[in-house]
């Protein structure tokens, strides 16, 4: 669960933030709940909710094409090796959704009044959703001083949500999380609250409440991108040599030699061990390593990325394709190979996982956690199965429903690293990836070895 009232303690008000209306004249409560905000919002910003109900963060979901198919994916359809699914858990997914009451698949995403104003634009840091509320804010949350102190976005706002996905601080990201809110130079140069001090859409520019960039664990084929070259030049080096290697190797390669500088990030979730009558454990960094509730983890702290070649679109399962039971399972992955004259080498985290599948169906199934019935009550694995596959639009759609038998699949994720941008005098040096150097796995490339050591063995002119 995230810690929300941690959270608060860390979130500072923010002068830029301030708005250039004096909101106090036409917001002057009192308010009982998160629609009447909106309600009174709307009487002068109908056209900002109705431009912002288009975007992904209210719907959840965005028309993409992957290979040899276009599909409808995002947050509400997904299937993930973290909390899984949303369908039948909405309460508690839906508590970073920018709006007000969605508790099951019947949300109706056409009601403008159950957009939530507040979470992106509260100067006040007082604004806090229930962790199991439906998006709601927590009762204690004294909604007119917030509705009337509304303002820009800042890092808090963006982070609220994006620094606690999966279920906590820095769970899903590894380069996300509570230290960005207010990070040293060592940590993001970009950030820096003594430097730079970028904004989120300092990067993600925004337009009518279209924000730019895309998630590629949810969003594989989104095109809304952004990258380094927006604010830098191509060939940015002094150096030539280091220039040449822009055409092969992205930016954050070098740029970002590890992530979870700060917190550590989640890893590894096993649900297959969710269950089991033993005590909780700790890790050196005080997080889990076993719950009944959620089965073990595996924490680490400053990450070495794993590399591999992307060429700006990846593949992803979607609900209901068949899986291999014998092989590791690719949730979201990139595409692209050293043949690619669009692929570069990236960064990336990879959190693995093993999760409920039925295996009669060969299908991964989307099981019902949380509330009643939810395998957190009962502790039954076939009864959260068929609850959740019954809960889930996607599955009731193609037919499919829980055969009765299931067991667990190892599965991995592949997410982009692109925070957490270090000074360029840590950043990665020749001899890290050559010579000696074992940063790179250069046969897993695609290469013979070292192609710096053996030009022979190059199979790719880019490498030249």
């Amino acid at each position: 669960m995230r810690t929300f009232i941690a959270l608060a303690a860390t979130l500072l008000l923010s002068s830029s933030a301030q708005a250039a209306f004096n909101h106090k004249e036409a917001l002057q409560g009192p308010f009982t709940n998160g629609p009447e905000v909106t309600s009174q919002c709307l009487t002068c910003h109908k056209e900002h909710a109705e431009d912002f109900m288009k975007s992904s963060h209210w719907t959840w979901e965005l028309e993409q094409k992957l290979p040899g198919r276009t599909v409808k994916r995002g947050k509400k359809n997904s299937i993930n090796n973290f909390c899984v699914s949303i369908s039948g858990n909405e309460p508690r997914c839906t508590s970073c959704h920018a709006g007000y009451g969605w508790k099951d698949s019947n949300f109706d995403f056409k009601d403008m009044t159950k957009v939530d104003c507040l979470v992106c634009h509260d100067t006040t840091g007082t604004y806090l959703k229930d962790p199991a509320g439906a998006g709601d804010p927590l009762a204690k949350v004294n909604l007119t001083r917030v509705a009337q102190n509304v303002g820009q976005p800042v890092r808090d706002n963006c982070g609220s949500c994006h620094f606690y996905g999966g279920g906590g601080d820095a769970v899903k990201h590894g380069d996300l999380d509570s230290s960005m809110s207010y990070p040293d130079k060592s940590t993001d140069v970009h950030m820096d609250t003594d430097g730079n001090d970028f904004q989120c859409q300092d990067c993600h520019v925004t337009e009518k409440h279209q924000i730019t960039g895309n998630a590629m664990g949810v969003s594989p084929g989104g095109e809304t991108k952004i990258g380094c070259v927006n604010c830098h030049d191509g060939a940015p080096h002094q150096n030539k040599k280091l220039n040449t290697h822009t055409a092969t190797v992205a930016c954050q390669t070098c740029h970002i030699p590890s992530f979870a500088k700060n917190e550590p990030t989640k890893m590894h979730w096993d649900w297959s061990t969710a269950g089991q009558d033993l005590p909780e454990t700790t890790d050196q960094y005080g997080k889990h390593t076993f719950m009944k509730k959620k089965g073990s983890f595996i924490w680490q702290k400053d990450v070495p990325p794993q590399y591999a070649w992307f060429n700006g679109s990846a593949d992803a399962y979607m609900a209901g394709d068949k899986v291999d039971p014998t092989k590791t399972l690719k949730l979201a992955y990139p595409l692209g190979d050293i043949n690619d004259p669009k692929a570069k080498i990236y960064p990336f985290k990879v959190h693995t996982g093993k999760q409920i599948y039925d295996t009669e169906l060969n299908i991964l199934l989307t099981p019902k956690t949380y509330g009643e019935g939810g395998y957190w009550d009962k502790f039954d694995w076939a009864l959260a199965a068929k609850l959740g596959m019954e809960a889930n639009p996607t599955m009731i759609e193609k037919g499919l429903k829980y055969s009765g038998k299931h067991d667990f699949i190892a599965t991995e994720m592949w997410w982009r690293i692109n925070h957490m941008v270090s000074p360029k005098e840590d950043a990665l040096q020749c001899n890290d990836c050559h010579n000696k150097g074992q940063r790179l796995d250069w046969k897993a490339l695609g290469y013979e070895g070292d192609p710096m050591k053996n030009r022979k063995g190059i199979k790719h002119a880019k490498a030249e």
